[in-house]
C-alpha cells in the first residue's frame, strides 16, 4: 500500500494532498530514511512523522485500503512507548510554557482610557513647549 494513502487512512492527515505535501518536505520517514509518497509500506515498518508540532513514531500493524472511523483507524498503527512518552513531555511543557498574550494586561488603551490618563498627566498644556505669550522671534 502506498504511504500516503495509508497516512490518510490512519488519520494522520485529513486529505492526502497533505500526506504527499508533508511526505515532500521531508516530514515522514519510514524505517529512517526518507521516503517518497508512493512508496510501498508492509506491517511491521517504522514511520516517524510530524503533526504541527507534534513528532509521533509508530508501527505499522495493519493496511486499510478505506478511510474508517477513528477507533478503526487507531487499529493500523501501534506508537511507540518512547513517542508517547516524548508527546506527554512536549505537551507539559506547552502547558507550563507563559502565554505570550498575558503580558499584553488589558490590550490597547480605548480612546476613553487614553483621556483619563491624559487628565491624569495634566491635561494637553504640559506637552507643548511654546507658551501663547511667546511669539516665536526671541525677543
Amino acid at each position: 500500500m502506498r504511504l500516503d494513502k495509508w497516512l490518510w487512512c490512519a488519520r494522520f492527515y485529513k486529505t492526502r494532498g497533505l500526506a504527499v505535501d508533508e511526505i515532500g518536505r521531508g516530514r515522514v520517514t519510514v524505517n529512517g530514511q526518507l521516503a517518497k509518497a508512493a512508496r510501498e509500506l508492509r506491517p511491521g515498518d517504522t514511520v516517524a512523522l510530524r503533526q504541527g508540532p507534534v513528532a509521533r513514531t509508530v508501527v505499522v500493524r495493519a493496511l486499510s485500503n478505506m478511510r474508517g472511523p477513528a477507533p478503526v483507524a487507531q487499529q493500523l498503527y501501534e506508537e511507540t512507548p518512547e513517542s508517547i512518552a516524548a508527546r506527554e513531555q512536549a505537551a507539559q511543557a506547552r502547558r507550563l510554557a507563559p502565554e505570550p498574550a498575558d503580558g499584553l494586561r488589558d490590550g490597547r488603551p480605548t480612546k476613553r482610557d487614553r483621556r483619563s490618563m491624559d487628565q491624569l498627566r495634566g491635561g494637553w498644556g504640559d506637552r507643548w513647549s511654546a507658551s501663547l505669550d511667546d511669539d516665536g522671534l526671541g525677543s
